[in-house]
Protein backbone atom coordinates (compact mmCIF):
# COMPACT_ATOMS: atom_id res chain seq x y z
CA UNK A 1 0.00 0.00 0.00
CA UNK A 2 1.17 3.18 -1.01
CA UNK A 3 1.20 6.60 0.76
CA UNK A 4 -0.92 9.51 -0.66
CA UNK A 5 1.31 12.42 0.14
CA UNK A 6 -1.31 15.81 1.03
CA UNK A 7 0.40 18.72 -1.05
CA UNK A 8 0.34 22.12 0.23
CA UNK A 9 -0.94 25.01 -1.92
CA UNK A 10 0.96 28.34 -2.06
CA UNK A 11 -0.67 31.13 -3.03
CA UNK A 12 1.93 32.81 -5.40
CA UNK A 13 0.16 36.13 -6.77
CA UNK A 14 -2.87 37.33 -8.30
CA UNK A 15 -3.05 36.55 -12.22
CA UNK A 16 -3.03 39.95 -12.70
CA UNK A 17 0.18 40.50 -11.24
CA UNK A 18 2.40 37.80 -12.96
CA UNK A 19 3.25 39.88 -16.48
CA UNK A 20 3.92 37.11 -19.30
CA UNK A 21 7.14 35.48 -19.60
CA UNK A 22 8.73 37.24 -16.53
CA UNK A 23 9.04 34.87 -13.83
CA UNK A 24 8.87 35.05 -9.96
CA UNK A 25 10.91 33.20 -7.15
CA UNK A 26 8.79 32.06 -4.36
CA UNK A 27 10.74 29.84 -1.07
CA UNK A 28 8.67 27.30 0.49
CA UNK A 29 9.91 26.04 3.30
CA UNK A 30 13.57 26.54 2.07
CA UNK A 31 12.70 25.52 -1.97
CA UNK A 32 13.04 27.74 -4.71
CA UNK A 33 9.93 27.86 -6.87
CA UNK A 34 10.22 29.42 -10.62
CA UNK A 35 6.95 30.40 -10.96
CA UNK A 36 6.11 31.52 -15.56
CA UNK A 37 3.27 32.60 -17.16
CA UNK A 38 3.25 31.98 -20.51
CA UNK A 39 2.30 34.12 -23.22
CA UNK A 40 -1.02 31.79 -23.73
CA UNK A 41 -1.46 32.44 -20.07
CA UNK A 42 -0.79 29.49 -18.85
CA UNK A 43 0.86 28.74 -15.39
CA UNK A 44 4.16 26.86 -15.00
CA UNK A 45 6.28 26.43 -12.15
CA UNK A 46 9.89 24.20 -11.91
CA UNK A 47 12.71 24.09 -9.86
CA UNK A 48 14.27 27.69 -9.21
CA UNK A 49 18.17 26.39 -9.40
CA UNK A 50 19.57 25.50 -12.63
CA UNK A 51 20.96 22.04 -12.17
CA UNK A 52 24.10 23.29 -13.96
CA UNK A 53 25.28 26.65 -11.43
CA UNK A 54 22.49 26.95 -9.46
CA UNK A 55 21.58 30.17 -11.34
CA UNK A 56 18.24 31.77 -10.64
CA UNK A 57 16.01 30.64 -13.23
CA UNK A 58 13.18 33.02 -12.58
CA UNK A 59 15.58 35.69 -13.51
CA UNK A 60 15.97 33.65 -17.04
CA UNK A 61 14.43 34.71 -20.65
CA UNK A 62 11.35 32.70 -21.34
CA UNK A 63 11.12 31.82 -24.88
CA UNK A 64 7.62 29.54 -26.03
CA UNK A 65 7.68 26.69 -22.96
CA UNK A 66 11.40 27.01 -22.35
CA UNK A 67 13.35 29.28 -19.94
CA UNK A 68 17.28 30.21 -20.63
CA UNK A 69 19.36 30.37 -17.15
CA UNK A 70 20.63 33.70 -16.84
CA UNK A 71 24.26 32.21 -16.26
CA UNK A 72 24.92 30.05 -18.97
CA UNK A 73 21.84 29.31 -20.95
CA UNK A 74 21.00 26.45 -20.14
CA UNK A 75 17.12 25.78 -22.11
CA UNK A 76 15.51 24.54 -19.38
CA UNK A 77 11.67 23.01 -20.71
CA UNK A 78 9.07 24.28 -18.53
CA UNK A 79 7.05 21.13 -19.17
CA UNK A 80 8.84 18.30 -17.88
CA UNK A 81 11.93 20.57 -16.26
CA UNK A 82 14.67 18.58 -18.87
CA UNK A 83 17.38 20.97 -19.89
CA UNK A 84 17.71 20.42 -23.23
CA UNK A 85 20.65 19.26 -25.61
CA UNK A 86 23.68 19.30 -25.82
CA UNK A 87 23.54 20.47 -22.32
CA UNK A 88 21.94 17.98 -19.38
CA UNK A 89 20.06 18.07 -16.45
CA UNK A 90 16.91 18.30 -14.84
CA UNK A 91 14.94 20.36 -12.39
CA UNK A 92 11.67 19.39 -10.46
CA UNK A 93 8.27 20.48 -11.75
CA UNK A 94 5.03 21.26 -9.58
CA UNK A 95 1.42 21.61 -10.68
CA UNK A 96 -0.55 24.83 -10.45
CA UNK A 97 -3.67 26.38 -10.07
CA UNK A 98 -5.38 29.54 -10.82
CA UNK A 99 -9.05 29.52 -8.40
CA UNK A 100 -10.56 33.15 -8.64
CA UNK A 101 -7.93 34.75 -10.30
CA UNK A 102 -5.48 33.66 -7.58
CA UNK A 103 -2.15 31.89 -8.46
CA UNK A 104 -1.39 28.79 -6.39
CA UNK A 105 1.68 26.17 -6.44
CA UNK A 106 1.09 22.45 -5.09
CA UNK A 107 4.28 21.84 -3.21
Amino acid sequence: MGTTQVKQKVFVANFAELPPRIGREIVVDGLKIAVFRLSDDRIKAIGGACPHKQGPLAEGIVAGEYVFCPLHEYKVSLIDGKVQEPDDGCVATYDTLVEEDKVYVLV
